[in-house]
């Protein structure tokens, strides 16, 4: 009888501890170290924002967000918001599972993409904005304390133009930027949109990480380097250019450095 009272509150132990690694987002159930897909109301604003894309705006966004194994709701937690290129019919998603996914979890950040179930009608600023902030909506709604939670932006290619349109809209929203992780371009958007945002200083401090192939021919070091050197011109005062052996890639140890380098930066 006391061998049963034991293996009882083992198996008891166990089934609590395993209901409390569980939590939801946008009502469903994914486990800690999940990676997940939702439908995700737009609100209104997000619907105006779309409607530069095409007349028949929907109703949701698709919602998808990686979590770390040891995801807990009641602490904090880093995001990192990515954007795909408009080139080769790519969404977020499709680089937050292909680019990121496995070295952001690894450093224990979420990531998180938001998109339309197709492709956009024509792929616009105010297309991938709305998407994007319905994802993170949804984020605060399922876990309240996301609100406060540090958020980094990432982009490849011409998803690197697009993360330095759409940022400062992001910090615009009053979302705490924690950086800036761009590979592989060649335009320097960012400088572009802080200027015409009229935002404050204090957006100057982001820090920006720019990861370079020394073999791209779409983006090519100089090009590169030279994007680097205008965000400083405009008086980003935390830029850092990193250049590897590589073409035109996103390279895993980067995405690792550049997440470490936010996060050592906030701590100071």
């Amino acid at each position: 009888m006391r061998v049963f009272v034991i293996h009882l509150t083992i198996a008891l132990v166990c089934i609590t501890e395993a209901a409390a690694a569980r939590f939801e987002f946008a009502r469903v159930p994914v486990s800690a170290g999940a990676t997940v897909s939702a439908d995700v109301p737009l609100s209104t604003e997000e619907k105006s924002f779309a409607s530069d894309a095409t007349q028949h705006v929907p109703d949701y966004a698709v919602a998808v967000v990686a979590f770390p194994r040891n995801f807990d709701p009641h602490r904090n937690w880093p995001v990192l918001i990515v954007f795909s290129t408009s080139d080769f019919k790519r969404l977020n998603r499709n680089d937050l599972v292909d680019f990121y996914r496995n070295a952001a979890l690894s450093q224990g950040w979420i990531i998180l993409a938001g998109d339309s179930r197709e492709f956009a009608p024509r792929d616009t600023n105010g297309w991938r904005a709305a998407m994007t902030l319905a994802a993170l909506d949804e984020l605060h709604r399922s876990f309240p304390k996301s609100a406060s939670w540090p958020v980094a932006v990432a982009g490849f290619s011409g998803g690197a133009k697009r993360a330095g349109l759409l940022a400062p809209l992001l910090f615009l929203k009053h979302y705490s930027i924690c950086g800036l992780y761009l590979t592989g371009i060649n335009q320097d958007t960012l400088s572009i949109s802080y200027r015409t945002s009229k935002l404050s200083r204090a957006f100057l401090d982001t820090p920006i990480f720019i990861s370079s192939g020394t073999n791209d021919h779409i983006a090519p070091p100089d090009r590169a380097r030279a994007v680097a050197e205008s965000m400083k011109t405009a008086g980003f005062r935390r830029v850092r250019f990193e250049p590897f052996e590589g073409g035109h890639a996103v390279k895993n140890d980067h995405t690792i450095q550049a997440l470490r380098w936010f996060m050592a930066l906030r701590q100071r």
